[in-house]
Order: structure tokens, then sequence, then C-alpha cells
């Protein structure tokens, strides 16, 4: 499996160093993002999404496919998941396929 950097007080994101990363996250919210962009300007990176260890299948964002496949290309916001059900806590992982990934943070709508 991947690792990310450290990240300590004094900087605002963590990269990627390896391919295989995975972030994995708990959140009570109908809308997941990640402001995220790659590493080095001009390159990208693909990623998988799965909720409670399951393709997000109709819970996809607007960034990802059914699958939960989706690719960094820029630095921004990026929609990972939109829910229709009744909101509920769930556990979001996202797997990065490509090295490089700089994550920022996670929003909510």
């Amino acid at each position: 499996m991947g690792t990310f950097g450290r990240l300590d007080h004094r900087q605002t994101s963590i990269v990627l160093n390896q391919s295989g990363g995975r972030i994995a996250y708990r959140f009570h919210a109908r809308d997941l993002h990640l402001v995220m962009g790659p590493a080095e300007r001009g390159t990208s990176v693909r990623f998988r999404v799965l909720v409670d260890g399951q393709p997000v299948v109709a819970a996809h964002g607007l960034d990802v496919d059914e699958r939960g496949k989706g690719t960094v290309t820029e630095q921004r916001l990026y929609q990972l998941v939109r829910q229709s059900q009744p909101i509920r806590d769930r556990q979001v992982e996202i797997e990065f396929l490509d090295a490089g990934v700089e994550a920022f943070a996670f929003t909510f709508g």
C-alpha cells in the first residue's frame, strides 16, 4: 500500500509518494468533496471511491463514474459522493492508483 508524506501543523496538504495509497474517512452528509490535484503540473492521477466498502453506483459524485473511478487532472474541488437516499454515517475510501496526488481538505454539502 502506498504512503502519504507526513502532515504537520505548518503544511496545508499531503502528497502520495507511491501508487496504491488510500484515504479513509467517516462522514455524515449528502455530498462529499475533496480538494486535490496532481502534485506535478501536467500530470494526472487515477483514483477509485468506495462507500462502506462498495462501489458508489447511484451515489457517485460529478467527478466519478458509477464504479467510483475518476481522474485528478488539476488542482480543484472534486465531488466524490452525492447521495439521494437518507443521510446516515458512512465511510468513504479513496484509493489512488497512481502516485503524485496532493490532497488538501474534505468539504461537505
